[in-house]
């Protein structure tokens, strides 16, 4: 086994029977590589995102300024932190008590097994460390020729522009965002079909029939129409048809390149937030509680652990959802709480006390892992009896009172505002329908309305920064007020009207 020689003795003694537990419960995890960084350094890590080299951006100030804010103020505290890379490195707070960091160790294994073994990580780069090592390098060198001021202005345009792209694309094959049709330019002019040369005048019928030319002429068409309108195929990586079809200048492309990387990178982790958080949460609350935590340790775990799930009115917390319907799981598998004799069985008695002794419940927590993402994980196994147990509703705003209540307890409707909010991260589906439009190489955007309107004023920032890139105007196609609308932005001027 290899040895994490930064850990101080102790701590490494610890982490070998944390990793042999962790092991000895079935977890299957990558290398893990940890460091002990003071609360300063921690903090400047957790503001690049885990790495301990990016690319020189003002965000990555701001960020750290507002963590070591709530830190000194005692407002939030880092416990742990793991980065998604073979091997993984994860940081350990130093001073933390022992107790926390054998916490921290058990967190983190069951973080790095969901890395390894759910299918929505399959596509990631797990060379990412030094991925990003190299995305500084690259950045820097276009600062110290084009300028800081011009490339951090580039960043922020790109960065604005990241949450649009296809996050189902490395699981799903699509028509891709790139043809072989040039865009087209010019007013509209009828094809001219020449056909087959002829050395005789009087043979032109019988060489070039009507038919024919009819036909050739049908085929230019249908060119000229492909070259007016494309992509074939709408598309939903808005960045990547930026990369192919956009006037960038190079230096541009490489960072339009770099953040779109990136985000692919992350978006695995925001598909799976409740999932791998009660995951990780479930795994150190069985590794401490049955194998790793001493008697006095007691009340100190069970502090920390109550810190970690928590919840407070209004806001939803992964790892509190994520654990409990695991467990949820584990004991419907165990007892056979599931399958046609149980959902068909009308006795409520009877479905409470339910229990067939299977003992499934550890294997399909491992299919769970393997196979789910938030969405799918709540579509399949959230219930009504969950819903009850756990004392969920959902709730909104009375603008008479300004205070918000409780709007439903229902599980249908809780089910849907719960699925609604993971679904796209909760953003606006917006793909690419004409790189073409008007025959004037315009943007045609179309939003695909849920029944939530756009907030305009999000939606003039997005096309006025589509427009920096595109250089050409920008049209997005969307419901307001129950009626078709088309949102313009030519450079200058925001419009807005009906269609």
């Amino acid at each position: 086994m290899k040895r994490n020689i930064s850990l101080p003795p102790d701590l490494q003694k610890t982490w070998e029977e944390i990793e042999e537990y962790a092991k000895g419960y079935g977890l299957d995890f990558f290398p893990i590589i940890f460091e002990v960084l003071d609360y300063k350094t921690l903090y400047e890590v957790a503001a690049l995102g885990g790495f301990p080299i990016r690319y020189p951006h003002w965000r990555f100030g701001m960020e750290y300024h507002q963590l070591s804010k709530g830190y000194t103020y005692g407002l939030s505290v880092i416990y742990e932190m793991v980065i998604n890379t073979d091997p993984s490195y994860a940081y350990l707070l130093e001073g933390n008590e022992m107790v926390t960091q054998k916490m921290v160790m058990a967190h983190v294994s069951a973080h790095v097994d969901f890395f390894k073994n759910n299918m929505w990580f399959a596509h990631t780069n797990r060379k990412m460390l030094d991925e990003m090592a190299n995305h500084a390098t690259r950045i820097q060198r276009l600062i110290n020729r084009y300028g800081h001021e011009a490339v951090e202005d580039f960043i922020d345009v790109c960065l604005s522009l990241d949450n649009l792209i296809d996050y189902h694309a490395p699981y799903i094959k699509r028509p891709g965002a790139k043809t072989e049709v040039p865009i087209a330019g010019g007013e509209d002019e009828p094809p001219t079909v020449e056909g087959l040369k002829v050395n005789r005048s009087y043979m032109q019928n019988y060489i070039n029939p009507p038919e024919f030319l009819e036909q050739q002429r049908q085929k230019l068409i249908e060119e000229q129409d492909k070259v007016r309108h494309f992509p074939e195929n709408p598309q939903k990586d808005i960045l990547l048809f930026l990369m192919n079809y956009a006037p960038l200048e190079r230096w541009q492309h490489t960072i339009l390149e770099i953040i779109r990387d990136e985000a692919y990178y992350y978006a695995p982790q925001g598909m799976t937030k409740i999932m791998n958080e009660g995951w990780a949460s479930y795994w150190h609350s069985r590794i401490m509680t049955e194998r790793a935590m001493t008697d006095s340790e007691v009340i100190s775990f069970a502090d920390h652990h109550a810190g970690v799930v928590s919840t407070s009115p209004g806001r939803l917390n992964p790892y509190k959802l994520g654990l409990e319907l695991l467990r949820d799981i584990e004991e419907r598998w165990d007892k056979g709480k599931f399958g046609k004799e149980y959902e068909e069985c009308d006795d409520i008695q009877a479905k409470r006390n339910w229990d067939r002794q299977l003992g499934l419940g550890r294997q399909k927590l491992f299919e769970v892992r393997q196979l789910y993402n938030d969405i799918t994980f709540i579509d399949e196994f959230l219930t009504p009896e969950f819903i009850e147990q756990q004392m969920l509703f959902s709730f909104e705003y009375n603008s008479y009172n300004n205070l918000y209540e409780i709007a439903s307890r229902e599980f249908e409707t809780i089910k849907e505002k719960l699925l609604f909010q993971l679904t796209n991260f909760g953003q606006p589906y917006i793909s690419v329908e004409n790189g073409n439009h008007n025959n004037r190489g315009e943007l045609y955007l179309k939003h695909r309305h849920e029944g939530i309107d756009l907030k305009l004023d999000y939606a003039n920032d997005t096309m006025h920064n589509l427009h920096i890139i595109w250089t050409r105007p920008i049209h997005l196609e969307t419901v307001i007020d129950e009626a078709p609308h088309l949102l313009t932005y030519d450079g200058n001027e925001f419009r807005k009207q009906k269609v």
